[in-house]
C-alpha cells in the first residue's frame, strides 16, 4: 500500500535521545534551547518557544488573544484540534463556509461575520496551502475602523512546515502562528510545537505562560520567590522532544521540496481528468502539501479504486461541525455542503517514488 503518511525519521535521532538520557538532564534545558535556535533561522522571526504540542501551542495563542472571552472565527474543514482548543479556552465558536476552489476560509463569508464579538481569527493553512493572508489582515483592519476593536489573527500553520505567502515562511506576516511537530508532518519531534509570536509583549508572556507563569530564563528569581502575574499551564517541550527535533530538521527542506515535485506532476498529469478538480493555491503564495487535496465525483467509488490498487486515499479531516460536541454552533454553510463529500485527500509526500507517482496517476486515469 502507498500510505497517505510516513514518519520522517533521521538515523540520527535514536543517538541524540541516548546522549539527552545520558545527560541527566531531560527536561526543558539546553537541548529545547538549541532547537528554538535553529528554528529562529528556518522559520526567520527570532521571537518563538516550542511547546509539547501543536494543540498546546493553539490553546496557548487563544489565551494571549483573547483573555476577555468572545467568539473566534474559525473554519469547520481542519484537524478537530483546532476548534477544541477554542472550546477548551472557554470561546464561542463562528463557523465560517469553505472556499471551494482553496477548501481554506471563504474570506468573503469571513468578511460578512466580524462584528464587535469577534475576538479572534482562526486561520488554517489546511493541507499546506496558505491562505491570503493580506486579505484577512485588511478584513481584521475594517473590523476595527467598524467596530473598535481588531480581532487577533491565528494561524493554524499544523500542516504547512515549509510553506511561504508573499516570499516569506507563514510566521512573519504579523500574527500569531502555531506550528505542529506531531508524528507524521513535515518535521516530527514525536510531537511537539512551536509558537511564533509578532511582537516582543506577546513573546514574553507565551513564554511565562508556557509553564505555569514561570520565568524559567538564566538570572529569573528562583522559583519559590517568583510572584506569578499571569497564570499558565504546562505547555513546555522537553530536551529528548527536541533532540528528536533537531535531528529531523535536517533534512525538512528536501523533504518539503519532494512534497512540491510531487504536487506539481500531479498538477500537470491529472488537469484533465473528466470528474475530478484539482485544489487552485491562493497566487503569491507557495504550498508545502502536506497532503495533495482534489474534488472528485462518486467519491466512495473513487476511493475504492484507489484502495483495490494499493494506494491509500481518503478524506483525512471531516468537518468539524457535525460532531456532537460543536453542536451548539451549528451555522448553515452552503458551499462547504456543496464540496465536503467530494474531497479526497491523495499521498504526495517524500517517500513516493517515480512508479508510484505513476501508478497514482494511471490508476486515477483508467476512471472508477
Amino acid at each position: 500500500m502507498i500510505p497517505m503518511f510516513k514518519v520522517a525519521m533521521s538515523e540520527r535521532a535514536p543517538a541524540a535521545v541516548a546522549d539527552v538520557l545520558a545527560s541527566g538532564h531531560i527536561g526543558q534545558g539546553a537541548k529545547v534551547d538549541e532547537f528554538e535556535d535553529a528554528l529562529r533561522s528556518r522559520v526567520g522571526n527570532p521571537r518563538l518557544a516550542t511547546v509539547n504540542s501543536g494543540t498546546a501551542g493553539l490553546q496557548l495563542a487563544l489565551r494571549l488573544a483573547a483573555a476577555e472571552g468572545g467568539e473566534v472565527l474559525s473554519t469547520p474543514l481542519t484537524f478537530v484540534a483546532t476548534n477544541w482548543a477554542i472550546m477548551a479556552a472557554g470561546l464561542r465558536i463562528r463557523w465560517v463556509d469553505v472556499d471551494p476552489c482553496t477548501l481554506n476560509a471563504d474570506l468573503d463569508d469571513l468578511a460578512s461575520k466580524v462584528s464587535a464579538d469577534t475576538a479572534a481569527i482562526m486561520l488554517v493553512h489546511w493541507a499546506g496551502y496558505p491562505i491570503d493572508l493580506a486579505r484577512v489582515t485588511a478584513i481584521a483592519e475594517e473590523c476595527e475602523r467598524r467596530h473598535g476593536r481588531r480581532p487577533v489573527i491565528i494561524e493554524d500553520c499544523a500542516q504547512a512546515w515549509g510553506a511561504t505567502y508573499a516570499g516569506l515562511p507563514l510566521g512573519n506576516h504579523g500574527n500569531l502562528a502555531v506550528y505542529s511537530f506531531q508524528a507524521v508532518k513535515h518535521i516530527t519531534c514525536g510531537d511537539g510545537g512551536l509558537v511564533v509570536f509578532p511582537d516582543d509583549d506577546s513573546l514574553r508572556r507565551g513564554r511565562l505562560m508556557r509553564w505555569f507563569g514561570l520565568d524559567r530564563d538564566p538570572g529569573a528569581a528562583p522559583r519559590p520567590e517568583q510572584n506569578i502575574a499571569e497564570w499558565g499551564l504546562k505547555f513546555h517541550m522537553n530536551d529528548i522532544s527536541a533532540a528528536i527535533g533537531l535531528a529531523n530538521l535536517e533534512g525538512a527542506e528536501e523533504r518539503v521540496r519532494r512534497h512540491r515535485a510531487n504536487a506539481a506532476y500531479f498538477d500537470r498529469e491529472l488537469k484533465d481528468v473528466q470528474g475530478l478538480e484539482l485544489t487552485t493555491p491562493v497566487p503569491g503564495s507557495e504550498p508545502s502539501y502536506w497532503v495533495y487535496p482534489v474534488k472528485v465525483k462518486r467519491r466512495d467509488d473513487f476511493v475504492a479504486r484507489l484502495g483495490a490498487a494499493g494506494i491509500a486515499a481518503g478524506h483525512v479531516d471531516p468537518r468539524n461541525d457535525r460532531h456532537a460536541a460543536s453542536a451548539a454552533f451549528a451555522e448553515t454553510l452552503p458551499k462547504l455542503d456543496a464540496v465536503h463529500d467530494q474531497i479526497v485527500c491523495l499521498p504526495v509526500g517524500w517517500w513516493l517514488s517515480e512508479q508510484d507517482r505513476e501508478h497514482i496517476v494511471n490508476t486515477i486515469k483508467a476512471g472508477w
